[in-house]
């Protein structure tokens, strides 16, 4: 028998109001100094305001930090755990999508850490993180990345993706409130809705999942797949907002716990090559991969299809299968992400570089229930290339 293991953040509100919690559990770690960080559209829409506000009336000294970028690239990344070691902050605040929050737990791990964050890089580091650094809190004000509930912080590199990945990232508090996601745009809901979704199918498929992970990843593609588009079309869909924060929220401790896989491994050279947001590399990449690995987890890709609303009772597990993949396909049509490489401009002459970068993922790529080796990552990238899903 396999023993499963499951990592939680330690304390989590989600629900519509969760930010009321803020300032009784900021209050625990007695803080006198907090870096909030953030990004500048968020400060300019007149959300973190109100909140710097509540703190300060507590006493609390608060630093605005919104140098944050969408996919931030390394140097953003250093810049920041600069700033906070200077700063003797106490406490980290991290508000708003998966880069803010993603360089909120670097402030926080690194910022009591010597030496620079490309020490502590997956890939190509020297250097382990010994202590925990800074409290933290983590507040997302999307439904997609889950980055509340992981212990990875993701940063663009030249041509591709690399993270700082240990449990001291670990938040000690998330608070996921759907009314802060009324004023995502359409295509940032959609962007990162297709990024959760993604994180319950490659959690669901991965051969790292276990009963409890399957539990949270189905019922994080029904919410998901329930909720999308309305999310898309009317963000004041109030019921909507909020399957799609419990839906991601739930695909973030699924897919921490039971790990992603091919896509995400191909969505890192996009992004680093192409700068296309996370959400949108993943979103045009699902029905490929799903495509080409469908027939090493069938009988999971009819269980997806059920949880998405597809599946008819004369189907057999293997027509399921194949719909399914219809279904991820026009799911990210309707909501309006290209659904090939060529509608994000990319050209037939990068498949070789994406393909050398993506065959280093080989942390994300050992978790495939197939087995996907450089001739198949080239032959996944060329039929997003050409439009072509893959029926295998």
């Amino acid at each position: 028998m396999t023993v499963s293991k499951l990592v939680c953040t330690p304390v989590s509100y989600v629900g519509w109001g969760a930010l009321e919690q803020l300032w009784p559990e900021a209050a625990k770690f007695d803080p006198s100094r907090i870096l909030l960080v953030t990004d500048a559209f968020l400060e300019k829409m007149g959300m973190i305001d109100p909140i710097a506000a509540r703190l300060r009336q507590e006493g609390c000294d608060v630093q605005i930090y919104t140098d944050v970028v969408p996919e931030p690239p390394l140097e953003i990344g250093e810049k920041l755990v600069a700033y906070t070691r200077e700063g003797k902050f106490d406490l980290v605040i991290g508000i708003g999508g998966g880069s803010a929050m993603d360089l909120a737990k670097l402030a926080a791990a690194l910022g009591t850490h010597e030496g620079s964050v490309a020490d502590y890089l997956n890939l190509t580091g020297t250097k382990k993180l010994e202590h925990k650094g800074l409290p933290k809190i983590l507040i997302p004000t999307t439904s997609g990345t889950g980055s509340e509930v992981t212990n990875i912080s993701v940063l663009s590199l030249e041509t591709t993706k690399d993270v700082v990945t240990h449990d001291y990232l670990m938040a000690d508090v998330a608070i996921v409130d759907p009314q802060l996601t009324l004023s995502v745009p359409p295509r940032v809901t959609a962007a990162t809705g297709v990024d959760a979704l993604t994180h319950a199918i490659e959690a669901y498929v991965s051969v790292n999942a276990s009963p409890t992970t399957d539990g949270l990843a189905l019922q994080a593609i029904r919410l998901i797949s329930r909720s999308l588009r309305r999310a898309v079309a009317d963000g004041q869909d109030r019921q909507a907002r909020t399957d799609m924060s419990y839906g991601s929220n739930m695909a973030g401790i699924a897919f921490f716990n039971a790990g992603v896989a091919g896509v995400h491994a191909l969505a890192y050279p996009l992004g680093g090559q192409f700068h296309i947001s996370h959400g949108e590399s993943n979103a045009v990449l699902l029905p490929y991969v799903m495509g080409y690995i469908r027939s090493s987890c069938t009988k999971r890709m009819a269980d997806i299809l059920q949880a998405m609303g597809g599946y008819a009772s004369y189907m057999s597990e293997e027509e399921a299968s194949r719909k399914c993949v219809e279904e991820l396909e026009r799911l990210v049509k309707d909501v309006g992400i290209p659904s090939t490489l060529q509608g994000f401009n990319i050209p037939q002459s990068a498949i070789d570089s994406l393909t050398e970068d993506g065959v280093q993922q080989k942390r994300l790529l050992a978790r495939s229930p197939l087995p996907l080796h450089k001739e198949d990552i080239r032959a996944i990238y060329q039929s997003a290339f050409d439009g072509a899903v893959p029926q295998s």
